[in-house]
């Protein structure tokens, strides 16, 4: 049934777009200020978490893309490793997870645009209005894109990585550059420094884990629209997997030397680094808003790619009727599941509007990153049990079984610490309910819909 149904989609998915994808998925601009609060400790955290939670996620993305290259991913190794049930539900928790996380990214826009327009634009991001036109108009951007396909959508996507890269390879020098001209006086680019252990080091680490190492398995879901998709997908894992680990080290330590003892801006520490380096005068204040330009246009790539995955999911749940056959509807020209991708754009609207309902800026960001934390956290639990405890853990050797525990570690880990903040808050308490409320909500209505969609099942097939 997959199979058939993969036959009518467009493969338009290379190696290099995929390499390009990984890395526009992966990497972004605010973990790298999220890691810089534990100061020169940072790289400690960063090679724990890359040990524990992203070789062994590379690993095991790699392994079970081989065994089963399909359009959905994730939804279909879960499915395969447990169950019907047990598959929708780790779906929807990433589906979850896409959503809020499309949502946190956009919101970082009116931020980033404050910090390139200089002082007089730092209202942005405290203006609910301004908040709301920007994020809306990319959201409806993104969304025409979705509709039109990836023969455009993969050139937005690649563009976007290319800037981001372009962005880091301003950032990472920086330090070196200060140190020449006699602003800063020194730099330790991989400062070793042992960690405090508390709550709000260990908060750091699980967002730093789940949120800024994620993404490997992300690009999988799309595996139907991908050119030999059991070999590329696992190649673009490994090419870009270290390519990954030195921009978030070293954008770490960069952030760290200009920014010091100030209060780092979580939601955009890039653009906050870049006009401490290069001031607001002079011929070099001009080179901050060139390159908070292109964290931007990454942002919105990065916005565009995630969405795109994320609409396939209830396409690829549609195929096996769980959910109603509206969301695998095609687009007679394009086959983009258009129905799919108008509910999904109007779902990321209205959670940008509820989390702005009460809290300030960086608070309603920091509740969409860990909302998002928790889903994807519970959907990487039964990724890495998959070959642990599934079904498929008979074509599973026992290295990557051990690979997979770390992983699942470090995932439980950082669910059970994700309601802690590790900015300031109106209430912690209700920070943490709200946190909380989500995801039993959310998981309770993942319940009910698979359900509805077996005895929608039942019904036709007793119709028939």
């Amino acid at each position: 049934m997959v199979v058939a149904e993969e036959s009518r989609l467009s493969k338009q998915l290379g190696l290099r777009d995929l390499i390009l994808a990984q890395i526009l998925c992966v990497v972004g601009s605010s973990w790298v200020g999220v890691a810089a609060k534990l100061g020169r400790a940072h790289v400690v955290f960063w090679v724990v978490s890359m040990l524990l939670f992203y070789l062994p996620l590379a690993a095991v993305v790699i392994h079970l893309n081989r065994l089963l290259p399909l359009e959905g991913g994730l939804y279909q190794w879960a499915k395969a490793g447990f169950g019907e049930m047990a598959g929708f539900l780790t779906a929807w928790n990433l589906w979850v997870y896409a959503v809020i996380v499309v949502g946190a990214i956009v919101f970082v826009v009116p931020t980033d645009l404050g910090y390139m327009f200089g002082p007089s634009a730092a209202w942005l991001a405290s203006s609910k209005v301004a908040t709301l036109l920007i994020t809306g108009s990319i959201v409806a951007a993104i969304t025409l894109v979705a509709i039109h396909g990836l023969d455009i959508g993969k050139w937005l996507h690649n563009a976007g990585s290319i800037l981001i890269l372009l962005a880091y390879a301003i950032l990472l020098p920086l330090p070196l550059w200060a140190v020449w001209r006699g602003t800063l006086h020194a730099y330790q680019p991989i400062p070793l420094a042992w960690p405090k252990l508390d709550w709000f080091s260990l908060a750091v680490f699980g967002q730093m884990t789940v949120g800024g190492l994620s993404g490997f398995e992300y690009v999988a879901i799309m595996a139907g629209e991908c050119r030999s998709a059991a070999r590329t997908i696992g190649q673009s894992v490994v090419f870009s997997a270290p390519v990954i680990c030195l921009m978030f080290i070293l954008g770490t330590s960069s952030v760290l030397a200009f920014v010091g003892n100030q209060p780092i801006n979580v939601i955009g520490p890039i653009p906050q680094t870049f006009r401490l380096a290069f001031g607001d005068t002079g011929a070099a204040s001009w080179v901050a808003p060139v390159a908070i330009s292109m964290l931007i246009a990454r942002a919105i790539a990065s916005a565009s790619l995630i969405f795109t995955g994320l609409t396939r999911l209830p396409m690829t749940a549609s195929w096996d009727h769980v959910v109603p056959g509206w969301f695998s509807r095609l687009h007679p020209k394009r086959r983009t599941p258009v129905n799919s991708i108008l509910f999904v754009a109007a779902v990321v609207m209205l959670l940008i509007l509820l989390s702005m309902l009460g809290v300030h800026e960086q608070e309603a960001n920091q509740l969409l990153s860990n909302a998002s934390t928790v889903h994807y956290a519970v959907a990487y639990i039964a990724l890495f049990l998959i070959p642990i405890v599934g079904v498929l853990r008979r074509q599973t050797p026992r290295w990557l079984k051990a690979a997979a525990s770390a992983g699942l570690f470090a995932s439980a880990i950082s669910l059970a610490i994700a309601v802690y903040p590790i900015v300031d808050v109106v209430s912690k308490t209700a920070y943490a309910t709200k946190i909380v409320s989500v995801v039993v909500i959310t998981n309770a209505a993942g319940v009910l819909i698979f359900r509805a969609g077996q005895r929608r099942r039942a019904d036709t097939v007793n119709e028939i």
